[in-house]
């Protein structure tokens, strides 16, 4: 199965309110990053456990190791949760960045260093989520990060 499939399928594998708001933030965010990289994470290690939610990834950059091992990883994820849905914003280095910059306009949602959590899209402003992710990916693009 392609990326393209896996992600229609665990989109239409949510709930029907959740299936609604996250086939919009896809698209929200294709069209935002547009040409970007598509990822489809199932949430499985290599041994086949379960590690984490399924996760959408878009865009791309190079986390370099302090071994000097690199790994190419998403810059943006989406996924669903128990409580709603997640958009993770990977690479940002200021873990209070996103929480001092976009927390207060963002409506009602769990700001962490790199995670922004919320029940359904009609409880934050999509605008500001749209320039916090945004904002990783130029911040990811500048250069690769570090682990």
């Amino acid at each position: 199965m392609n990326v393209q499939d896996q992600i229609k399928e665990y989109i239409a594998s949510q709930p029907e309110a959740k299936r609604s708001d996250m086939q919009a933030l896809h698209q929200r965010i294709l069209k935002a990053l547009p040409g970007c990289k598509i990822w489809f994470f199932d949430g499985t290690n290599d041994e086949g456990k379960v590690v984490s939610n399924p996760t959408i990834g878009y865009g791309s950059y190079t986390i370099k190791y302090a071994k000097g091992d690199t790994r190419e990883f998403f810059q943006i994820g989406l996924s669903g949760n128990t409580a709603g849905i997640s958009v993770h914003i990977m690479g940002i280095k200021d873990k209070t960045y996103l929480a001092q910059t976009f927390g207060k306009d963002l409506g009602k949602a769990s700001v962490t260093g790199y995670c922004i959590k919320f029940k359904k899209l009609a409880d934050i402003n999509p605008d500001v989520l749209e320039a916090a992710i945004r904002y990783g990916v130029e911040v990811t693009s500048e250069k690769a990060g570090t682990a």
